[in-house]
Order: C-alpha cells, then sequence, then structure tokens
C-alpha cells in the first residue's frame, strides 16, 4: 500500500507523529535512523498496522511519499552542543529518493539556521533539486509531552516555518490534517527558534523553583504551599515545581557553539539543575544522620527511577546520578519501579524491591524520585521509616519535603 508520509527517526519525536498521522487516516512509512528510544506496546502496533502504518525495509521506499519528516534525534554531544549526525543521516538516505514536488519537513531539536545551512545544501546535493523551487522544505518545532492526557497533536497548535511562503503553506496543509490549529511563523529559523525559547523556558523556569526549593528549606518555609498560592494569580505566572533533576529528551541550549554568542540565563540554568542529584544526596545524608544513622551502610529504597511519571522512558533522568552519588557514599541502595523491570547502574544491576512496603518498612531511608500514580504515598508513609519526597506529593507532614 503506499504512503502519503514517511516519518524518519521513531523515538520520541517521530513515534508519536506516526500514530497521530495514522490516527488521522493518513498511511504513513516509518523508518529508523538509529536506535529508537520510544517504544510500541504490541497493541498499540497492531492498530497502527491496521489504520495504514508499516515500516521500510529499504530506504528506496522513501521514494513514494509526497511529505517526509525528519524526527531524528539531537543529543547532546561531547562539545556541549547539539549531535546533527542522525539528521544528516536522514537527510542523506532522503536526498537521491526526493521526488520533484514534495515536501521535507524537520521536527528534531536544532540551533536556529540548521534547516538552511545544514539540511537543505545535503537534500540539494543528493537529489540534483532545488528547495523551495523544486521541493519544498519547512521546519516545525515538536511539541510532544508524552504522558499528558490533556494535550495531544490534535489540540496543540503547530507552528510552521517555511523556506518560502509556499512551502510554509505545503507544510501547514500537511500539518491541518493532524491538528485543530497551525500557526505560520516567519520563516525558517524563526521556527527553529521557536523550539530553542520553548526548550529553555522549561529549564530556566524548573532552576529558579528548585533554588526557591533549596532556599525555603534553609528558611522553613513550605515551598509546596508557596506555590499553591502563587499559582492562583491569573496573570503573570506559571506554576512549576521542584525536583531531584531535569529529565527527558529536549537538551537546553545556549547556542554558544553555533552563534558565538551565549544565553547566560541557560547557562545559569543549567548549572543550578545539574546540582539538584547532589543536593538530594546531602538531603538524604543529613536525615540519616539526624536519626542517628550514617548514610554508609545504610539501606536506601528509590521509587520511580524514569524521568516521567507514568512512563517506562529513562532519557537523563536523575535516578542514575542520585544513586551513584549514594552508592560512593556507602550506602546500599534498592529500587522500586512499576515501569522499569530492569535496573542498572555503573553497569552493576539494582536490586528490585518485589514487595513496595515491605522493602519500605525494612530500608533505612525511602526517596521518592518519581510520583507514579500506582504509588499510595500516604501508605508508604506510614510503613517507611524515613521518607524523603522530592516531588511533594505526598500529603502534608506525611513525609521530609525537598
Amino acid at each position: 500500500m503506499p504512503a502519503d508520509l514517511a516519518v524518519i527517526g521513531l523515538g520520541p519525536y517521530g513515534l508519536p507523529l506516526a500514530k497521530a498521522a495514522v490516527a488521522a487516516g493518513i498511511p504513513t512509512l516509518g523508518f529508523r535512523t538509529g536506535p529508537e528510544a520510544a517504544s510500541l506496546s504490541p497493541a498499540e502496533l497492531r492498530r497502527m498496522l491496521s489504520g495504514g502504518f508499516r515500516h521500510a525495509t529499504s530506504p528506496a521506499e522513501l521514494g513514494r511519499v509526497r511529505t517526509a519528516v525528519i524526527c531524528s534525534p539531537t543529543p547532546l554531544g561531547a562539545d556541549g552542543a547539539l549531535d546533527l549526525s542522525e539528521v544528516e543521516a536522514a537527510a542523506r538516505a532522503l536526498a537521491t529518493r526526493l521526488r520533484p514536488h514534495s515536501t521535507v519537513v524537520l521536527e528534531s531539536p536544532v540551533p536556529p539556521g540548521t534547516t538552511e545551512d545544514v539540511l537543505r545544501p545535503l537534500l540539494e546535493e543528493g537529489s540534483g533539486m532545488r528547495a523551495g523551487r523544486d521541493f519544498h522544505l519547512a521546519y516545525s518545532p515538536s511539541r510532544v509531552d508524552p504522558g499528558n492526557r490533556d494535550f495531544h497533536p490534535a489540540n496543540t497548535p503547530k507552528v510552521i516555518g517555511g523556506l518560502t511562503p509556499a512551502c510554509t503553506e505545503s507544510a501547514a496543509a500537511f500539518y491541518g490534517r493532524l491538528t485543530d490549529k497551525v500557526v505560520r511563523a516567519r520563516g525558517l529559523r524563526e521556527a527553529e527558534t521557536v523550539q530553542v525559547l520553548e526548550t529553555n523556558f522549561r529549564h530556566v523556569n524548573i532552576a529558579l523553583v528548585n533554588e526557591m526549593a533549596v532556599l525555603c528549606h534553609d528558611l522553613g518555609v513550605d515551598l509546596w504551599d508557596v506555590v499553591r498560592c502563587a499559582e492562583t494569580k491569573p496573570f503573570g505566572f506559571q506554576a512549576f515545581r521542584p525536583g531531584p533533576g531535569v529529565g527527558g529528551h529536549a537538551v537546553p541550549q545556549g547556542l554558544t557553539a553555533h552563534t558565538g554568542r551565549s544565553l547566560r540565563m541557560v547557562e545559569l540554568a543549567q548549572q543550578v539543575n545539574s546540582q539538584m542529584p547532589r543536593y538530594v544526596v546531602q538531603r538524604a545524608a543529613t536525615l540519616l544522620n539526624e536519626h542517628g544513622k550514617s548514610a554508609r551502610g545504610a539501606r536506601i529504597l528509590l521509587l520511580g527511577v524514569t524521568y516521567k511519571p507514568d512512563l517506562a522512558d529513562q532519557q537523563s533522568t536523575p535516578a542514575q546520578e542520585v544513586a551513584v552519588r549514594l552508592l560512593e557514599l556507602g550506602a546500599s541502595i534498592s529500587y522500586h519501579d512499576p515501569y522499569v523491570p530492569s535496573w542498572s547502574v555503573l553497569d552493576r544491576p539494582v536490586p528490585r524491591a518485589d514487595s513496595l512496603y515491605e522493602s519500605a518498612a525494612d530500608a533505612d531511608l525511602t526517596i521518592l524520585l518519581q510520583q507514579h500514580r500506582t504509588y499510595d504515598l500516604q501508605g508508604l508513609s506510614v510503613k517507611a521509616q524515613l521518607l524523603l519526597d522530592t516531588r511533594g506529593a505526598a500529603p502534608t507532614g506525611a513525609a521530609h519535603r525537598l
């Protein structure tokens, strides 16, 4: 069966797009560009296959679609800049199969200028065609929030910026089949910079509330009550909550490596957020000391080791660094997570707690790192000898909060 759409990269950005396209009745071809972090359950895969989805077995199949969306991952490289190698590989795989009048959209997080300065030359060289004349080229920032039950592709506005006005309209026509609202940016770089702003906004505001958590603890102030009251303000405030660190696939972009100009606020936010796992361990050691115990030899149970609640994704989860630092202090750690059947730290398997309440009662300290819906924190607070809640999820007075 011919496909209207090729989604290149079936990780955290591409897989949600492919699912949305199939749900909208668009025959979709999926093409993997490397190891993908996202996955489908057997039931989800069956639904997608019955709806017109299929995996490409050869790059040659990319030449049969009218629209191709590149969703390859762009992790941080060793130099601190985004690694564009998989985007470049996707472009090369697509270029020699590109058809005239087709539309190519990039959704991967990239520095402003990437679509025009990196993707465009690769596509033009490999295809022998000109972007904006022979095929359409556009950028659209991915707006994926895994596990969010309120917002999904259909009700999340989609930003589109094209190389030319015609490119923008071609991409907008495609995304108009998936979403209720399309927002047209002035051009490619404006659309790319929307992604930079949205990602940095999250990291900067999390850093602010993380700093407030440390300050409020020192002052003896209940930060969680402060946030609860502050978010009643109907203007000029958006509530963020602290945690043990910032995980996920979207990384903050200071832009230094690409423009020679740094975003000082973003760099500072990265420093603040990267210190949170260390702060959690410091609080854990202090709690143990206050109860006559040492971190060395202490039995510590970690609850929730994914980066987001009710998902199995462990991308950049702060649980890894928390565990490493606890081991360095000489603690004996175990973990529980309903979505993670096995877990390793420093290439060593961490014992999994089979009986949650018995393990919490046996541990010298239980640390809630991720708030999964299945956790009964009232019950855990009764069973646990000590409970450190880094998510503010336990009832007031039932645990020591971050």
